[in-house]
């Protein structure tokens, strides 16, 4: 009998998933932690060839898991389901379990802690510590490691047939939850795949850095933004907003009641999404680093929010100057203003800090830095001071090889850290839009050019996004894939699961749902393209524009200087179709705030579809003989084309603001082209 008709995989095989995920990462036959993963070299982890069950391929799981492979029949879901749990599983892992249960199919589910079984149950699923009672036995039976002590690792078994059992066992309260956040993807209407999964992040800090210039995200944006990480196993948010005057200008004044009522909500939705609340402070621009007053309020500061629950901070000195001081003690103490002497009154605040704060607070984690060279790996006197004498806990923030890199490699964030003496944590400036080389764009394109195996060399990966919060989502879904499974990370892959997330394969607490539809990934996937130009801080483009827009002009063009223009004309008219339904497609079944968020560059698409539109109906009428037809369409296609050009920004929202831009270099060129044709 084979192993997916007796909906229970054999131990050889699990082994062999096991192994292999082991192997992976960098573990000892015990669980134990070995090394940092696989060799810089190693480009991808093999994975075990094992047969797949009845059901066919399993769904797609973003983050991307360390190994995961069919082991057997899917489970079914109907009727009455018991959940299993012990003391380690957190009350909102209980209600996104039962939840999805629910939603899945379950007409009843029971929790209960370990014991008797409900008698009627169909289905039994058991979560909780990896080595307690809840999941030990069933996953020991499977050939599963438990004693890993990987933080926010998880194991997760799937087992169809007579049995149907589902496990998941975690090395920690965060590990339980993204072990139930992979079992929502692998959840359809009535049915969960039978799946075997082996996983733990290839990062320790995986997230956001809100430290854009320009409109602050919301309140309710950021909430949105916690839950969206909770459900993409990002586990860091750093508050840093440029435009906060209390982070910045404002630094030594506490926060009037109301904004720090508005901190400790959020402090408390990143708790129960497992989010690290980091909260930064940036006094650069008036500390004066000799006066004991000024770091005494910086402490403070500091104490205030520690007191509401934060345990992650950071101390940004970016974006500041060092050839003047904000106060004469600091002239009479370190000397004159330069890279050296900024390097040293530095160093000394942020050892201060560690020392008397972080390493006197419980549960305090290592202090962030955000230095005020914070990009390139060449050497300077600043480096210099800070690689010297900086404590060697403090965690040091990098942007790559420019404030906006072109790609970042291995041998980057090698060189850079030798050069700070440390490992870096990434502070990636994509798809921040508050530069005047993106003025009027909206950065949905993948993200890329970040080599795999990057997670040997950083501490950790955070993206500064838009003000534009839901429309980030489409790149920080990228950087949770890479920042989770750098290994195996596909920027391609990455970039329509977040269009699907768009669509609506999601399930939170504020929706439900498993499937995204169709038609409104596919108008995403084509809103993307046209959005995709990513510039550096010069302007030139560190990814290009249209790609798929272009593929499909090159083609109209060979297959019409070929002879062959019905074929020319049909192919480019059903992509001009396709751009001009995007928006509408988009606005009907994506999420709503980020169709809020893009609606100037949806409308800019409605009107340069209906101008790629009209300009292929001229094209036919040429084809067709009736010149003068062709250049009243010609004509039509400039208008639209006009006032797709007139479209603005939506005031405020942006620190750069101007007339939104897509597809140029692409779309308009080919538009002034084509009456040439």
């Amino acid at each position: 009998m084979s192993s997916a008709r007796s909906g229970r995989a054999p131990r050889a095989m699990i082994a062999a998933l096991v192994g292999v995920a082991l192997v992976a990462a960098g573990c000892t036959g015990g669980g134990e932690p070995e090394g940092g993963g696989a060799s810089p070299t190693t480009t991808t982890s093999p994975r075990p060839q094992l047969p797949e069950g009845e059901q066919g391929p399993l769904p797609q799981v973003t983050p991307q898991p360390l190994a995961m492979n069919r082991i057997g029949d899917d489970v079914a879901v109907r009727d009455k389901v018991e959940l299993v749990i012990d003391p380690m599983v957190a009350p909102q892992t209980v209600d996104l379990a039962s939840r999805l249960l629910e939603e899945a199919g379950a007409a009843e589910v029971i929790v209960r802690a370990p014991g008797a079984r409900v008698e009627d149950a169909t289905l039994s699923v058991r979560i909780g510590d990896r080595a307690g009672a809840t999941s030990a036995k069933e996953l020991q039976d499977l050939g599963f490691p438990l004693a890993s002590t990987e933080p926010e690792s998880y194991t997760l078994a799937v087992q169809g047939g007579e049995q149907q059992l589902i496990t998941i066992g975690a090395a920690d309260p965060a590990g339980v939850h993204y072990g139930v956040q992979t079992l929502r993807q692998l959840t359809s209407e009535g049915r969960i795949a039978g799946a075997g999964v082996v996983d733990r992040p290839s990062m320790p800090l995986r997230g956001t850095v809100e430290g854009f210039y320009g409109s602050p995200w919301t309140q309710q944006e950021r909430l949105d933004q916690l839950a969206f990480y909770g459900d993409m196993k990002l586990n860091t948010y750093i508050y840093a907003p440029k435009d906060d005057p209390y982070h910045r200008e404002l630094w030594r004044e506490p926060y009037p009641p109301a904004e720090f009522g508005e901190l400790q909500e959020l402090i408390g939705a990143a708790a129960a999404n497992f989010v690290k609340f980091t909260f930064a402070i940036s006094p650069g621009t008036s500390i004066c680093y000799s006066d004991p007053a000024d770091v005494a309020a910086l402490q403070g500061k500091m104490q205030a929010v520690y007191d509401a629950g934060v345990r992650d901070f950071s101390i940004a000195l970016d974006d500041i100057t060092y050839t003047q001081w904000n106060c004469a003690q600091d002239a009479q103490r370190y000397g004159e203003p330069s890279q050296a002497s900024a390097g040293q009154a530095q160093v000394d605040l942020l050892n201060t800090v560690q020392t008397e704060f972080v390493e006197t607070h419980p549960d305090t984690a290592p202090l962030q830095f955000v230095p005020t060279e914070y990009s390139d790996m060449e050497d300077s006197p600043y480096k210099s001071a800070l690689r010297e004498q900086l404590h060697p806990d403090v965690v040091t923030m990098w942007t790559g090889d420019g404030v906006i890199p072109e790609s970042v490699t291995i041998e980057d964030a090698q060189q850079a850290g030798q050069v700070w003496g440390r490992e870096l944590f990434l502070w990636d400036n994509y798809p921040v839009n508050d530069f005047p080389a993106s003025e009027g764009r909206l950065l949905v394109g993948p993200y890329a050019k970040r080599e795999q195996g990057l997670h040997e060399h950083l501490s950790g990966a955070v993206s500064n996004p838009m003000n534009q919060a839901a429309a980030s989502k489409v790149a920080e879904t990228g950087l949770a894939d890479f920042s989770w499974n750098s290994a195996d990370y596909d920027p391609q892959r990455a970039w329509r699961a977040a269009a699907e997330y768009l669509a609506g394969d999601r399930f939170s607490a504020e929706r439900a749902g498993f499937e995204a539809d169709p038609a409104t990934v596919d108008a995403l996937l084509v809103f993307f393209d046209l959005n995709y130009f990513s510039p550096v801080a010069n302007g030139s483009p560190w990814q290009g524009p249209a790609p798929e827009l272009q593929r499909r002009i090159d083609e109209f063009r060979a297959q019409w200087s070929g002879g062959d223009r019905a074929a020319a004309l049909e192919g480019l008219r059903g992509y001009a179709r396709a751009i001009a339904d995007a928006p509408e497609a988009i606005r009907a079944g994506a999420d709503r705030d980020f169709t809020a968020d893009s609606e100037p560059w949806l409308q800019a698409t409605d009107l340069w579809g209906a101008a790629l539109l009209a300009t292929v109906d001229g094209l036919q009428a040429r084809a067709e003989g009736n010149e003068p037809g062709a250049q009243a369409k010609f004509a039509e296609s400039a208008e639209f084309a006009q006032r797709a050009g007139q479209i603005e920004t939506v005031p405020g929202e942006n620190e750069q603001q101007g007339p939104v831009r897509l597809a140029d270099g692409v779309l308009d060129v080919f538009l002034r082209e084509a009456p040439g044709l």
